[in-house]
């Protein structure tokens, strides 16, 4: 199974395009040791012709200019996305299907009933892309059955629901529904080997932990250092748990949780905001991820279990 990182930031990418955070500002000026991000998606391949496309970001023009084997190979127009998952419906995880829009034949889209539905209502992605390509739906059940995609032969697919809530356009946004949130199974039926992706984690309850235990790589929410963060900065009044993303650092935090794991397990952070000071590859916060055998994902990072 061959795991390539296509964006690894938080929506807004990094540097984000408004801001003047510490990070954004050393980036563009060329002071702080860091890497530029576009917005989070990953894709997932078994022959590294044929992939399977998670979150479907604003940036993925640029995702597939900077990846080759998503490129067109074959005929006038190809592609090498053969499907997209998507574990929620989040601005920066969706409207990347929009420019999808010209391809050959309607997108072959898997996601959950609730996703569905705020994606044909407050937003309604999927009712625009019927005047283009169209979409092929597929519901994900979120009762833990596994289901396969054809392009991934081999691969065992489930979806675990995490807390979190849906996109502030959702009638469901103060309610909460089961399905709103996902994190993705992908099990080699082959090779026994397993990879979790959830770039969106509130909290490791024990089913999470029941599956970073159980998987060969874990590549989950990196989103922020702590959980005051952009109210420390002056970006925001929220914490980053009032967002559905459990920081790195403090007791219970995201490295503590990773930190537990076997060493056989590889630990990867995705979807880093970009005020988080682990971008900075020199700094302190860095360290200690690395001390911890925890990875920062990049753009471009390949992953092969």
């Amino acid at each position: 199974m061959l795991i390539r990182v296509l964006g690894s930031a938080a929506g807004g990418g990094f540097p984000q395009w408004n801001c003047n955070c510490a990070n954004c500002r050393g980036l563009r000026a060329g002071t702080l040791q860091a890497r530029r991000r576009t917005q989070s998606s990953i894709a997932v391949s078994v022959d590294g012709h044929h992939w399977v496309l998670c979150n479907a970001s604003p940036d993925i023009h640029q995702q597939i200019a900077a990846s080759p084997a998503l490129q067109p190979h074959a005929g006038l127009r190809d592609s090498g996305i053969g499907a997209v998952i998507l574990v929620d419906g989040q601005i920066d995880h969706c409207t990347g299907l929009l420019l999808l829009r010209e391809h050959r034949s309607a997108l072959e889209l898997w996601s959950t009933e609730t996703v569905r539905e705020d994606l044909s209502t407050g937003l309604p992605i999927l009712n625009v892309l019927h005047y283009f390509c169209g979409v092929h739906w597929h519901g994900i059940p979120v009762d833990g059955a596994s289901f396969e995609i054809p392009v991934l032969p081999g691969i065992r697919i489930s979806a675990l629901p995490v807390a979190g809530k849906p996109g502030p356009y959702s009638a469901y946004r103060e309610n909460p529904r089961v399905g709103d949130n996902i994190g993705l199974i992908f099990h080699d039926t082959a090779s026994g080997r397993q990879l979790f992706y959830s770039p969106g984690l509130a909290g490791v309850p024990p089913a999470v932990e029941q599956v970073f235990r159980a998987s060969d790589c874990v590549l989950v929410d990196g989103t922020f250092w702590s959980d005051d963060e952009m109210i420390r900065i002056g970006v925001s009044h929220k914490r980053a748990s009032e967002l559905g993303h459990l920081p790195q650092s403090g007791a219970g935090g995201m490295a503590e949780q990773l930190a537990r794991l076997p060493p056989r397990t590889r630990r990867v952070l995705i979807h880093i905001n970009n005020t988080n000071p682990i971008l900075d590859e020199a700094g302190p916060e860095r360290a200690q991820l690395a001390a911890l055998g925890i990875e920062v994902a990049y753009d471009g990072m390949e992953i092969e279990l």
